[in-house]
């Protein structure tokens, strides 16, 4: 267990943190009512971090692995983009079948009808986009640690797209838990267990592709296709309804790509190619 282990390890606590963290910035409401405010930037700008990590990084790097592992089917890339497309669906099946009602950013207003007798939004529907987000945040850290056993400088930028949507997703599983009539204690519970399967996934790929060199081949694909999920069908969506006619929301999407560039650039410049 080397220097990559200790990172990721790091990488999975700060992401897990930043979970909770969403979840609390509920209570007390004046810091809430801050938080919202710039909820809708911080989404703008992790999509656009996100989409440029996935396209520019995360599919280039699948399609050499591919290529180098089996080449002699180096132009057949059937396999990884069909694990791509896989992933893909599989968060859409998790988010919008088995949790319907599931919004990243979500928040709970107080005039809507209520679902249930002690909240506003049912109990079910909350624990349903709960059981959805644990799916998902397991493939977070599936992410953070197949990119890094390829490279350290593509993990770091695969951890902070992920990190910046790690607030909204505690903001939502806080949202939600509070409008189906839960406390503070729920939240913590709740967002300390989705930030603890991130942890889960970076460890047990760790020690999966430790043992399995090919794993990398498969668990890439299939993890770049969630997290272009959630950058373009979650994050994207939200920040257009969420932007409305102010330009600095959507212009915080191209901030986003412009952050990676700069990463990307410090990354290289600095620590080698």
């Amino acid at each position: 267990m080397g220097s990559n282990f200790l990172q990721l390890i790091v990488f999975g606590l700060i992401a897990a943190a930043a979970n909770v963290l969403g979840g609390l910035i509920l209570f007390p409401s004046r810091l809430h009512d801050d938080y919202r405010r710039f909820l809708k930037y911080l989404l703008a700008l992790g999509a656009g971090f996100m989409l440029a990590v996935t396209f520019f990084e995360i599919v280039p790097r699948t399609i050499l692995i591919w290529q180098q592992s089996y080449p002699d089917s180096a132009e057949n890339l059937n396999m990884p983009m069909l694990l791509l497309l896989v992933g893909y669906l599989l968060t859409q099946f998790l988010e919008h079948t088995i949790a319907p009602h599931f919004h990243l950013g979500e928040e709970i207003h107080t005039h809507e009808e209520p679902h249930s007798h002690d909240g506003i939004v049912s109990r079910t529907t909350a624990y349903s986009a709960i059981g959805g987000l644990l799916v998902h945040t397991f493939f977070d850290g599936v992410s953070i640690a197949a990119a890094t056993q390829i490279d350290v400088k593509v993990g770091f930028l695969v951890f902070v797209a992920i990190f910046l949507h790690k607030f909204p997703e505690g903001f939502t599983v806080g949202s939600l838990l509070i409008g189906a009539g839960r406390g503070v204690r729920e939240v913590v519970l709740a967002t300390s267990l989705i930030g603890g399967m991130t942890l889960l996934g970076v460890l047990i790929f760790y020690f999966v592709g430790t043992n399995l060199s090919f794993s990398v081949a498969y668990a890439l694909p299939l993890a770049s296709g969630v997290t272009l999920y959630v950058a373009a069908s979650d994050l994207i969506p939200e920040v257009n309804h969420h932007g409305g006619h102010r330009p600095g929301v959507s212009i915080s999407v191209f901030a986003g790509v412009a952050l990676f560039f700069l990463l990307h650039y410090v990354l290289h410049e600095f620590l080698g190619h």
